[in-house]
């Protein structure tokens, strides 16, 4: 019988490149029971359910340290500082023990949190932009009329659209779809798209090209470009940083996820 893995994110703060593609390589080594875990990229927007970071490296450790609300991380060697520690050096199997038990202190965590009715996760949002009501378009790959900080999903087909619009509700947040470059282009040239999401697997799309045009554009500034990644796809840290992307998304993106990633790049309402 096939058991079911609880999918965990974690991102690595501070660690040499060459011991964290070795802390990469243990996490993928997941045992037949428990949590499966994976590594965030460096561009990646998502938040991580737990941080691993290097007890050796001071800046890393302000750099947890200073985040808004303490967030559940594991410290490899070092002195203590008051986090979960575990001591150089260890193995994939004593890597996994911790980390379960981590895993199931979040999960208490997040159970407390529930029953007193808060969030989840700390939101962090930009300011409120001013509406402007003058600007219109039209044509099918359009959805709806254009809002302050409305997001452009650029995909082969609307059903992300639709399942982003169901989960956020439209009156919180306009979503608009196309699947067409020179659409993208003149949406984010002619109304205020406050986000831009590009599936990188969009038949006849360059997402690097089409970034790189968006961003060219008098008032790109407004426009934050995502990119939505699949495994198969190569992506280029280099290109997406000489296009201007904002970040990535490794799909399938939990709701969560997309929740608190708009939350934080719009001025979707409460």
């Amino acid at each position: 019988m096939q058991v079911q893995k609880i999918p965990i994110a974690v991102r690595l703060l501070g660690f040499e490149p060459g011991e964290a593609a070795r802390m990469s390589a243990m996490l993928c080594a997941v045992p037949r029971a428990g949590p499966s875990y994976a590594c965030l990229h460096e561009d990646s927007l998502q938040e991580p359910d737990l941080y691993l970071v290097d007890g050796e490296n001071p800046a890393a450790l302000l750099r947890l340290t200073s985040m808004r609300g303490m967030p559940l991380a594991l410290q490899v060697g070092g002195l203590d500082h008051g986090l979960a520690r575990l001591a150089r050096p260890f193995d994939a199997a004593t890597l996994q023990v911790t980390l379960a038990h981590l895993v199931a202190e979040r999960r208490r965590a997040l159970e407390l949190l529930c029953a007193r009715g808060e969030p989840p996760l700390p939101e962090r949002r930009r300011r409120q932009r001013l509406a402007d009501d003058s600007l219109a378009v039209d044509g099918p790959a359009l959805r709806q009329l254009p809002r302050p900080d409305q997001v452009l999903i650029v995909d082969k087909e609307g059903a992300f659209r639709d399942h982003l619009a169901r989960l956020v509700g439209e009156r919180r947040l306009a979503i608009a779809w196309t699947d067409s470059a020179s659409t993208a282009v003149r949406l984010c040239d002619e109304t205020q798209v406050g986000v831009a999401m590009i599936n990188t697997s969009t038949p006849g799309i360059d997402p690097y090209a089409l970034c790189s045009a968006i961003k060219a554009q008098e008032g790109a500034g407004r426009t934050a470009v995502v990119f939505l990644v699949g495994k198969a796809f190569p992506y280029d840290t280099a290109r997406a940083h000489s296009a201007g992307v904002r970040g990535l998304l490794d799909k399938p993106v939990a709701d969560r996820s997309l929740v608190a990633i708009l939350a934080r790049l719009t001025s979707m309402p409460a």
